[in-house]
């Protein structure tokens, strides 16, 4: 058994700077050498201050040769790792200088994690914003830099520990931040290198080079027709030098989940078996916007004996295209090339390791303030290892049990390259206001890491499941959701329709573009519906047309005649939902500051919500009709959803109202729009239960009464709406959580679990005013010993 010990290294003088940033490092060690010949920081002035957080420099340059003196007095070699760019004006913003030992690419690295990173501020300084100082290797006594630069004089080496690693493979490969600049990003994002090394960014052009050609060496921008040409290419290459392929990550696109690159690496790289021995050689191929594919990234070192004439065909299979250009591997599926070439499904995690311990002892605190608070951890089966994080205090909790019915899933993190998988689940409150559900952080974008979440957020919630879920239209979240909430009606991202849209209808003409248009968002109803798209497909000649044939299939799920029959409390089909923290929580946001960021933007959501149930409860809309039916919506709705009540019952007054139908208790009405004759709908009546229904679905919908249906009530001189057509969810007493009985259909188990959310609520509300003053104290004090006595619990 290989030897683990663990260390920690910090002098008196920067044990408060470096402390929260200190990392107990396990590595298998044989020999440990210690020097202990430092000198203070105070021998050398400012040319050998150690690095800490906080440090200040005037321009990167400055901190790059700053690091490279502090390297050449430690003992270790210096590379430029990975630049960050601004999304707004594309200028750097951040910088990391790496040991040159980082990453696994050569024989002569080790995988060591030492970096500083600098980050410009408003004010034009660039301040050292992390740091690793701990190395896995042993230290020289003089270092070198990679660049050449003037070396500053040479100072005695501080004290530092020295670790001779082992020479077999470890039990665990470190992967930082640079070496997944060639993987994954960990919040969920790849993120492509353009020309510069290690420089990140997102643009997709490329300059045109010449086609490959057998026999030649692969390199960088050489371009193929397909990647199964690539693949083929690759694996030529590989029995001439002498290794054998293995088929790596494919990434797809966050749009359309059509593939975007694939990679090709050697057969030993990894540790997952004892054949392999952490290989860095690979090569990966991008799509690019004509159709055709190109070599973006490649390593041709090997740290193993090349056996040159080896074959392939052990561990490959054959690679066929997917109809997007791309490979029809699933993403995480690793071919095996020993034994029996089955196939081992693996999963990544996007979650950087630094995010446990800073979330779990937030976790941990806010247990000790709430005790409603929940979270839990998602482990990996086959290692034990920490997966996605679930987590919702107990507003959030209480808040599911009155606004849970409707729901968003926003996983607005794969719209950009936001550094950590942050998701939301959101609801909409009885002022139509976005509020917190849950909240998680994504390791991976499986199938069972998105049924992990929706069980463990069904869990919290005390097992209440909502109506409806506007979610992506990703194959995995569309499988979780059908397990865990059978019967909820999903409906996809606006903003993921909009951009298939655009990239799809791109070839189409104008014409047509108006038309189809015209069919999604015009037609009332799903038979119109319908027959307007197959008159348009026909028109046209698109019946073959691949893309248009699956959406229509899908139509359930994002056409607006087929969501209307289903409660989404309001939120408009065709329109975007912000993000529940807004700029708050960004690409950029860096660890220390998340806490922080996340508190203050929850609270300031929550201020809203506190302002909007003073103004309900303390401001009076003015009346603009003499209806009874205004005035009692007027004292039970919230002003947010009054007003959009109200206007709905002026506009009935711009419509006309003829029976067309009369049997028993039943009756039919056409409702018209004055000088309008194309804007109708038809309104039932029942006599018998004043049950009544509209072809345009506004209180299926919304949850409230259409103008059509109020023009029937005037005309039938119903001066008051039937309790049925007013949801709890919408009037002033929701947000305080009153549970009225039995009759709203809710189970038992439901039932109780509402009350318990409700008292919980309302006791804390208790506390939260009572204890702002001595004066407020007594009074709380005294209402709930009165109310105690009625209990019976009070001595």
């Amino acid at each position: 058994d290989e030897l683990f010990c663990v260390f920690f290294n910090c002098s008196a003088d920067t044990e408060l700077n470096s402390f929260n940033n200190m990392v107990a490092k396990a590595y298998p060690v044989r020999v440990l050498h210690h020097n202990n010949n430092g000198i203070s920081e105070d021998e050398e002035g400012g040319s050998g201050v150690e690095p800490y957080v906080g440090l200040e420099f005037d321009t990167a340059e400055e901190a790059r040769e700053y690091y490279n003196a502090y390297a050449i007095r430690t003992g270790f070699k210096v590379r430029t790792g990975q630049l960050y760019r601004s999304r707004t004006d594309g200028t750097v913003s951040s910088r990391r200088f790496v040991c040159s030992k980082e990453g696994f690419q050569l024989n002569s690295r080790t995988g060591c994690t030492a970096f500083i990173r600098v980050q410009r501020r408003d004010t034009g300084k660039w301040v050292l914003d992390q740091i690793q100082k701990e190395h896995n290797h042993e230290l020289g006594g003089e270092g070198q830099v990679e660049e050449t630069t003037p070396r500053p004089s040479r100072a005695p080496a501080p004290t530092k520990l020295g670790v001779t690693v082992n020479p077999h493979r470890p039990k665990m490969k470190v992967v930082d931040e640079s070496e997944r600049g060639t993987r994954s990003c960990p919040g969920g994002f790849k993120r492509f290198k353009g020309g510069g090394e290690g420089e990140v960014s997102d643009d997709h052009h490329q300059t045109q080079q010449p086609k490959a050609v057998n026999g030649t060496e692969p390199y960088a921008g050489l371009e193929f027709g397909s990647a199964n040409e690539a693949c083929q290419f690759y694996q030529a290459y590989a029995e001439v030098v002498g290794f054998r392929v293995r088929i790596g990550q494919l990434f797809r696109s966050k749009v359309d989940g059509s593939i975007t690159s694939r990679r090709f690496v050697c057969s030993r790289e990894g540790f997952q078996h004892p054949s392999r021995m952490g290989c860095g050689a690979y090569m990966r191929i991008k799509r690019q916007d004509s159709g055709g594919w190109i070599v973006d990234r490649l390593n041709k070192d090997h740290n193993h004996d090349l056996e040159p004439g080896k074959k392939n065909d052990a561990g490959m299979k054959k690679i066929t295209d997917d109809g997007t250009g791309g490979l029809d591997s699933v993403d995480l599926i690793e071919l095996n090339d020993f034994g029996n070439n089955h196939i081992k499904k693996t999963r990544e995690n996007r979650i950087g390791k630094e995010w446990y311990p800073l979330l779990l002892d937030y976790f941990q605190s806010r247990q000790t303030e709430d005790m409603g608070f929940f979270y839990a951890v998602e482990l990996d089966v086959n290692n034990g290892s920490c997966m996605s994080i679930f987590w919702a205090d107990s507003r959030a909790r209480f808040a599911c049990s009155q606004f849970g019915d409707t729901v968003v899933f926003d996983t607005s993190y794969r719209k950009g390259n936001y550094a950590v998988p942050f998701a939301t689940i959101i609801g909409f409150n009885h002022h139509r206001q976005p509020v917190l559900l849950g909240c998680a952080m994504v390791a991976d974008e499986s199938k069972e890491a998105f049924l992990w979440l929706f069980q463990t957020w069904l869990r919290a919630m005390s097992g209440r499941r909502p109506r409806s879920i506007v979610a992506d239209q990703d194959l995995p979240i569309q499988q979780a959701l059908v397990q865990v909430f059978p019967g909820a009606h999903h409906r996809y991202s606006a903003w993921q329709i909009r951009e298939k849209e655009q990239e799809n209808l791109r070839p189409f003409p104008s014409e047509f573009k108006y038309e189809y248009e015209k069919c999604i968002y015009q037609t009332q109803t799903t038979v119109e519906f319908d027959s307007v798209w197959n008159a348009l497909i026909n028109k046209y000649g698109l019946r073959d047309d691949i893309w248009l044939r699956e959406i229509y299939e899908q139509r359930e799920n994002w056409v607006p005649a087929y969501l209307r029959a289903s409660f989404f409390a309001g939120i408009p089909i065709n329109g975007t939902i912000e993000p529940f923290f807004g700029a708050s929580l960004d690409a950029l946001t860096p660890l220390r500051e998340f806490i922080s960021r996340y508190e203050q933007a929850l609270e300031q959501r929550r201020e809203e919500e506190r302002k909007e149930d003073f103004n309900s409860y303390n401001l009076q809309p003015f009346l603009q009709t003499k209806e009874p039916v205004e005035e009692q919506c007027r004292r039970l709705y919230t002003l947010t959803v009054f007003r959009i009540f109200q206007n709905e019952l002026v506009q009935s007054y711009n419509y006309l109202c003829l029976k067309t139908y009369e049997e028993g208790a039943i009756s039919r009405f056409l409702v018209r729009k004055c000088g309008n004759e194309s804007e109708k709908h038809a309104v039932t009546f029942s006599a018998s239960n004043l049950n009544s229904s509209c072809s345009c679905q506004m209180f299926e919908h919304e949850g409230l009464l259409c103008r059509h249906i109020l023009k029937v009530f005037n005309l039938l001189d119903i001066r008051e709406l039937p309790s049925r057509y007013i949801l709890h969810r919408w009037t002033k007493n929701a947000e305080f959580g009153f549970v009225r009985d039995m009759e709203s259909g809710v189970s038992a188990q439901d039932l109780k679990a509402l009350m318990v959310w409700s008292l919980r609520e309302a006791a804390s509300k208790y506390i939260e005013f009572g204890t702002s003053s001595l004066e407020k104290y007594k009074l709380a004090y005294e209402i709930m010993r009165e109310g105690g006595k009625k209990l019976c619990w009070q001595r």
